[in-house]
């Protein structure tokens, strides 16, 4: 599906939330050390080291590594200093969603290089700006929304009744 890149992460529950939802998605997770936890923090586990197994994570030690041994594909990078909305874009399964650390989000060098790919998901008043477990969720799914949620199951789990009390078949 997408690429999940998270550059120098800080809190474990975050990075735990994203894997889950990358496994949910079929996204691989690339993660840019210095990470702000260990890999095996019991925090970490608690907030999604369950499903690990089900994602591929490839580790690096810089951005730089990133766009290199993934070069000629596409990337966005998130933040709020960016122009355009995260649903302006017309994303395509094997995109990296870039996403910079949760105190200070992606270095200003980074975003100027590649401002033409920059995006930021629009909010009111004078927040500072969303979760990175809630950011990473919004823009996966708004990918996968247009790329017509492929391999994803749109059966729910409900067989019995309908909400009116209609038998189902």
């Amino acid at each position: 599906m997408f690429n999940v890149v998270l550059v120098e992460p800080e809190i474990p529950q975050n990075t735990g939330n994203i894997v889950r939802t990358c496994a949910a998605t079929g996204c691989r997770l690339h993660l840019v050390r210095p990470l702000g936890f260990e890999v095996s923090d019991k925090y970490l586990k608690r907030a999604g080291l369950d499903y690990w197994h089900y994602v591929e994570i490839e580790f690096y030690d810089s951005v730089e590594e990133v766009l290199q041994r993934n070069a000629g594909s596409t990337f966005y990078f998130f933040s709020t200093k960016a122009a355009r909305t995260h649903s302006d874009i017309a994303y395509k399964e094997g995109d990296f969603l870039v996403f910079g650390k949760e105190t200070k989000g992606l270095p200003e060098s980074l975003l100027a290089a590649h401002y033409e790919q920059a995006v930021r998901i629009p909010m009111i008043g004078e927040i500072r700006s969303l979760n990175l477990s809630n950011s990473v969720a919004i823009a996966v799914y708004e990918g996968w929304r247009q790329c017509g949620y492929t391999e994803g199951n749109r059966i729910g789990k409900l067989r019995e009744f309908l909400p009116g009390g209609e038998k189902i078949e």
